[in-house]
């Protein structure tokens, strides 16, 4: 890893020196306070503080990368605290001879079929509506450490992606990933043929995962969209999701939207979760919205579950417009009664200046007929303000009272610099 930054600092350094280049990121502070409480009358208020700095330096096709975030508390002392996680660090190289790009270190990965960050390469062609990429690399360590793996043979990620879209109106792709992480070994008492006690090294496998996909996608602009994905499983080798989904919009003011998924659990291919029969579940779900002056929509969904033996069905209601969404959701069967009511809104006023925002949500649930009801109530107002383009202030006060939490009241602040700049060093 400490070669990879070498080599990435000095291809940076390079460009800075021979070309002028564009330096530009934000820079963002946050302070989130809550309190814990460690029994019924004693508790404990935490001031968690965490800096995020987004940075880019380059010019045209070549950029260098970066995202940093530094987080601890300044009222309660933890272990590693304060703590760097480096989530982004590297070379992007597009538009190489108008066709080939690549990315070199921790850079963000991108997937139906996996997502996160892992310290690699990206190789890719892309030309006349035809990609190709293929990736590999180590994973990232827990906390996002500034370290790299020290086993890549067993903890990486490894695959590609072949996307074409040259043919009008449709989309296909086809990819593939395998994602191991190394388990760490440990110690364990176990007993010797003659039932004397001894000590066992356990190191299991490190096969986390491995699965092919493909899409299919055809959409015809303001009369019809139809997307397919079919995901497998390669080392249970056997389905592991097939979905469906299509909107219908030439009726006007009309649309008409229509789900449908098949699933197994994605359980680690060697955890001990997969000796049991989690069985699968179907889901299917349609929809209708309606558009009042081109502002507002009215919206309605009814979905219908399956699972191994049973059925759950759930139903949302709802009103959308530019300042924000009331939401109704009702569960019941299987999976739980439940009745929810959601509204959010926002609405910017002097040019930018303010803009204030509200939260309600209030949730009564049980997960079977026989169970006692319970209620959930969370409620948030605050702010931005935006003096500037390049500055900003958040403000937002937190409500939440359940039976686990009572009367759990938070407050979060937070300030946003955004930065431009033109550099030349010739």
């Amino acid at each position: 890893m400490k070669k990879l930054i070498l080599i990435l600092l000095l291809t940076a350094g390079t460009f800075s020196i021979i070309y002028p280049q564009n330096l530009n990121g934000r820079f963002s502070s946050s302070l989130y306070t809550f309190e814990r409480f460690d029994s019924t009358n004693a508790s404990t208020t935490y001031a968690r503080t965490f800096q995020m700095l987004t940075l880019n330096l380059g010019k045209q096709n070549v950029w260098l990368r970066t995202y940093l975030n530094v987080e601890g508390d300044i009222l309660e002392s933890q272990i590693e605290n304060p703590r760097l996680r480096c989530y982004n660090l590297y070379l992007d190289v597009r538009d190489l001879w108008g066709a080939v790009f690549f990315k070199l270190g921790r850079q963000p990965m991108f997937n139906s079929l996996a997502g996160g960050v892992f310290d690699g390469g990206t190789l890719g062609l892309n030309y006349e509506g035809y990609k190709l990429s293929v990736y590999y690399g180590g994973n990232v360590p827990a906390y996002q450490k500034f370290e790299f793996t020290d086993d890549l043979g067993n903890d990486y990620v490894g695959g590609g992606e072949i996307t074409v879209n040259a043919i009008t109106n449709w989309r296909f792709a086809a990819k593939y990933v395998n994602k191991n992480f190394k388990n760490p070994s440990y110690e364990a008492t176990r007993l010797d043929p003659d039932l004397n006690p001894i000590e066992v090294k356990i190191a299991n496998a490190s096969n986390e995962y491995e699965y092919v996909s493909g899409e299919i996608s055809y959409s015809r602009p303001e009369i019809f969209r139809i997307d397919s994905r079919y995901d497998y499983d390669m080392n249970y080798k056997t389905t592991s999701k097939l979905e469906f989904s299509g909107r219908y919009d030439q009726m006007e003011n009309v649309g008409v939207s229509l789900y449908y998924n098949y699933r197994e659990p994605r359980v680690r291919y060697n955890s001990i979760f997969s000796v049991f029969d989690f069985g699968n579940t179907w889901e299917i779900e349609g929809g209708l919205d309606y558009q009042i002056e081109n502002e507002y929509t009215l919206l309605g969904k009814f979905a219908n579950v399956s699972f191994k033996d049973e059925t759950s069905q759930r139903l949302t209601l709802g009103l959308l417009s530019p300042y924000g969404g009331l939401t109704a959701r009702k569960g019941f069967g299987y999976a739980g009664e439940l009745d929810a009511i959601s509204l959010y809104g926002a609405y910017s006023t002097f040019d930018g200046l303010l803009t204030p925002t509200f939260g309600f949500t209030f949730t009564r649930y049980k997960q079977s007929e026989s169970a006692p009801k319970n209620e959930l109530v969370s409620l948030m107002a605050g702010s931005n303000v935006r003096p500037w383009r390049f500055l900003s202030f958040d403000i937002q006060g937190q409500y939440l009272n359940n039976k686990i939490y009572k009367d759990d009241w938070r407050l979060f602040l937070k300030l946003n610099y955004w930065f431009n700049s033109n550099l030349s060093l010739l």
